[in-house]
């Protein structure tokens, strides 16, 4: 078991004061069994009443709007938080793509999460899958192979990517960043019928080498038959850890935004967002960024705020 004290600081400015401000948020860690809310504190910036409600993936999520003119937006979440999961997994012939196939035909989102989409290049999906699908092996070793193809096949890199990004693209840059690779891996297994989901959180893994520490993260969870959902990271080809603290669940990223939203008004905005992670023996990890802006005056007014995912895409 590990304990982290993890602060999430995102702040918007804006040139001159905007107006209808209606906001989205995750910021709420996922309830599950692999993980303990010791304490969770929220701070929004003119203390509006916030909705709280579950989304179709069983994500808690907020909902507030600010009607009063407002050049600042602050969304700081102190969260202290335990995960409880199991290192050791042990895989039991429960696991076989039989009984998968029966589960998919008692659980109909099972079935949602299991279709592909469609692209240019899923020949090449079919080719790399060729090299490791055999329906004789468990599912979770079909996982671990294509985890391992993607971190051994693809250079991790900031800045190649962005949230734009579709996985054609991946494919020809052989590159990116963890939302590149947990895409890739969605469709390598969509693709051979297993249902998979996009996660967000954050990893904190304290100086073991691993890739993105002490920032917001993302990996898949794979349905295991006897097991449920397991989560493996191709970023860092490992099963999750309780080094990794899930926020929310979802078909793709965009489900699992942090923030997202809509404002009225002419103005352009910078949006800065800092992550903090603190350790038991007392170190602690963090990180500013600011996150460039695209938008123009002129646009739409009710154009979506940029999410946060824009600054995951950046920074990892």
């Amino acid at each position: 078991m590990s304990v982290y004290k993890i602060i999430h600081i995102t702040q918007y400015t804006y040139e001159r004061p905007v107006t209808e401000s209606v906001n989205e948020i995750r910021v709420y860690p996922y309830f599950s069994e692999d993980q303990e809310i010791l304490q969770h504190d929220l701070l929004v910036s003119f203390s509006p009443d916030i909705q709280l409600y579950r989304d179709y993936w069983g994500n808690r999520t907020g909902l507030f709007s600010i009607l009063e003119p407002h050049d600042r937006l602050v969304i700081e979440s102190r969260l202290i938080i335990r995960t409880t999961r199991k290192d050791a997994l042990i895989w039991t012939d429960k696991a076989s793509f039989t009984q998968l196939r029966a589960d998919m035909q008692q659980n109909l989102q099972l079935l949602e999460l299991a279709k592909p989409e469609r692209i240019r290049q899923q020949e090449e999906i079919h080719r790399i899958c060729s090299l490791f699908y055999d329906e004789t092996l468990l599912v979770p070793e079909v996982v671990q192979s294509f985890s391992e193809y993607i971190f051994q096949s693809f250079t991790y890199s900031k800045g190649i990517t962005t949230i734009e990004t579709t996985v054609d693209e991946i494919l020809e840059h052989r590159s990116g960043v963890c939302q590149d690779f947990a895409h890739l891996l969605l469709q390598l297994l969509r693709s051979k019928e297993i249902p998979c989901r996009y996660v967000s959180g954050y990893i904190c893994p304290h100086k073991n080498g691993m890739r993105g520490e002490g920032a917001t993260h993302a990996w898949v969870e794979v349905w295991i038959p006897g097991e449920g959902w397991r989560g493996i990271d191709p970023t860092n080809n490992v099963w999750v850890t309780n080094a990794h603290v899930k926020l929310a669940v979802g078909r793709h990223f965009s489900d699992c935004s942090v923030v997202k939203g809509t404002f009225r008004g002419m103005a352009k905005q910078d949006l800065h967002v800092y992550v903090s992670v603190g350790y038991e023996d007392g170190m602690t990890f963090e990180e500013t960024n600011q996150v460039i802006m695209h938008k123009e005056p002129g646009q739409n007014p009710s154009d979506e705020l940029p999410r946060l995912t824009d600054w995951q895409q950046q920074q990892q």
